[in-house]
């Protein structure tokens, strides 16, 4: 089964108002939210990092980056990396590479989940369904609940 029909499958179970859009190609979350017309803010990028308990979903707004040194910090470890592409395509092998959507802590995947607080003052997210084309838009309130995230402070402006 394709990770966009789990995904779906998921929702329309446990009962969550969704809503599934299709776009042109595009590989980055920003440009992805660019071609759903939506704000990069309200758009989850997922940064797979690996620390000593394992593999982690690190969710952050489109427009920002990930902090490796702050995540470091929360977590008091030095050891954290990102993930390398190989990894990437062994942890979703059912997604394109990059396009996994933010469902950890045992919803789709079994890898804890550690949102920007950025992203959670948001009324929608969106996301990547397992595709380069297929997202899916939720509101926070309901993907939070369905996640259980752990909110913490790790993403900054580009540049």
């Amino acid at each position: 089964m394709k990770t966009l029909d789990r995904l779906t499958a998921l929702l329309e179970m446990k009962g969550v108002a969704y809503r599934h859009d299709q776009h042109s190609l595009s590989y980055t979350a920003r440009e992805t939210a660019r071609a759903e017309h939506v704000p990069p803010r309200s758009f989850a990028k997922v940064v797979v990092v690996h620390c000593e308990d394992g593999f982690a979903m690190s969710v952050l707004p489109a427009d920002r980056i990930v902090d490796l040194d702050e995540l470091r910090a929360a977590f008091g470890t030095s050891h954290l990396r990102l993930a390398t592409e190989n990894e990437l395509q062994e942890l979703f092998p059912e997604c394109e590479l990059g396009a996994m959507p933010p469902l950890g802590n045992g919803t789709l995947f079994d890898l804890p989940v550690w949102v920007d607080g950025l992203l959670m003052a948001e009324e929608e997210i969106s996301f990547n369904a397992g595709t380069h084309r297929d997202v899916i838009v939720m509101s926070t309130e309901d993907w939070e609940q369905l996640v259980k995230p752990s909110v913490l402070a790790f993403a900054h402006a580009e540049g």
